[in-house]
């Protein structure tokens, strides 16, 4: 694809123009390890080694600093052994891991994914800093747990008076499409969706950022954010000239972020959607789906932008680990059209009302990542999907309207 333009990240804007402002100030660094520059460099190196930065702490969100946690898993506290810092775990560092957990981490993964408890920095871990710097790659879905991290430390510094800076980086499936319902708040709030956005919400994280602290924080912080250079809004991850780098260990390409908004619901159900292949997200099977035949109904129904095929795979770890899972794969053959939400919907009606015995939901963790109760309720009670997507449509335009006002790029 031809590439559109050289986007500048934050970090790199950052460190050109405003180091000035933070000279002499003790710094925490909330980053993983898709946090890098346009060189590959990543910010936590290039903070550390700066004469003029005084780094002093990092935190991590879910997977860890250096992204060497699976999903769900406990993240404990740490010295990096590179860096030779402290980092405090933002996924678990005031919890302690369940005996056996790892046994069936799906089962875990959907507790303490939604489990507030741990979360957030506490007064301990920040009062060593002046500033935390949060460089995360957000993949533009609000169920990634990287929002609401971001989220609570934004919490936590407006309450223990430090301030925060979010170094801005690209939506990578573009800043204009919005999907999926807008979540009920506070009832739905959880690390997997904390604050009334869509699920796939066309934002950054710094738009996000200026968006929580305006509308949702009782105190607010004092908040900066470094914008990109060169990035609009209707760009891909693959129209700029950055490197990709897995965000977490299941999101490795953009393909896969690409229909995440859609197929991550998988999770709330007893099918498989893909961890534990080399195309997480991207297939959904179990040992009793007839992949040739579930493909042929989904082709059936001409969905714009996308075709799928058989697909016949056995996990690694994960659901069905050293099962052989039928199933299908879907192909994003236009990405223009291709709606990753709507697409479920019509997978899970096709499912449900071929497999009513042994499809399930896992009701509770389905409606977390939801953010809503509604769109399930409707499917069990056989509705089509053009209805459940018109229940969305008044929110959606709320929702595009209440954010224009921390747009920080054009289209």
């Amino acid at each position: 694809m031809t590439k559109e333009a050289n986007v500048i990240p934050g970090v790199e804007v950052f460190l050109q123009e405003h180091l000035a402002a933070f000279e002499g100030k003790r710094i925490g660094l909330l980053t993983h390890a898709a946090a890098v520059d346009s060189r590959l460099e990543a910010t936590a190196e290039l903070l550390r080694r700066n004469p003029r930065i005084r780094l002093v702490a990092l935190y991590g969100p879910e997977h860890g600093v250096r992204g060497n946690f699976q999903a769900g898993e406990y993240v404990p506290f740490s010295v990096d052994e590179k860096l030779h810092l402290p980092v405090f775990s933002l996924y678990g560092q005031t919890m302690k891991p369940v005996a056996g957990m790892m046994k069936n981490i799906d089962e875990y993964m959907r507790s303490f994914d939604t489990d507030q408890k741990g979360k957030s920095p506490d007064s301990g871990m920040m009062k060593d800093v002046d500033v935390i710097v949060c460089d995360l790659q957000d993949v533009g879905t609000r169920i990634y747990t990287y929002v609401a991290t971001m989220a609570y430390t934004l919490q936590a510094c407006a309450e223990n008076d430090v301030e925060f800076v979010v170094l801005d980086r690209l939506n990578p499936i573009n800043g204009l499409d919005m999907e999926g319902p807008v979540l009920e708040y506070p009832r739905f709030s959880s690390p997997v969706g904390l604050y009334p956005v869509p699920l796939r919400h066309g934002m950054t994280m710094g738009e996000l950022a200026l968006l929580f602290n305006a509308k949702f924080l009782e105190k607010k912080v004092k908040l900066t954010v470094i914008p990109m250079k060169n990035w609009k809004r209707r760009q891909w991850f693959d129209q700029t000239l950055l490197p990709w780098v897995l965000p977490s260990p299941n999101m490795p390409t953009l393909d896969t972020a690409t229909v995440y908004p859609g197929q991550v619901f998988f999770e709330g159900t007893n099918l498989s959607e893909g961890r534990g292949t080399t195309r997480p997200f991207e297939t959904i099977g179990a040992p009793w789906i007839d992949g040739y035949a579930l493909s042929r109904k989904m082709n059936r129904l001409d969905l714009p932008g996308v075709r799928f095929c058989e697909a016949c795979f056995t996990p690694a770890f994960s659901k069905f680990q050293g099962e052989r899972c039928g199933g299908i794969q879907r192909h994003v053959v236009d990405r223009t059209l291709f709606r990753p939400f709507s697409v479920m919907l019509h997978l899970l009606r096709v499912i449900m009302d071929d497999y009513p015995k042994r499809f399930a939901f896992h009701s509770s963790y389905f409606d977390q990542i939801m953010g809503t109760a509604r769109v399930r309720e409707a499917l069990e009670s056989s509705a089509g999907v053009d209805r459940i997507l018109a229940l969305l449509e008044d929110e959606l335009r709320r929702f595009a309207e209440l954010r224009k006002p921390f747009l920080l790029y054009d289209e």
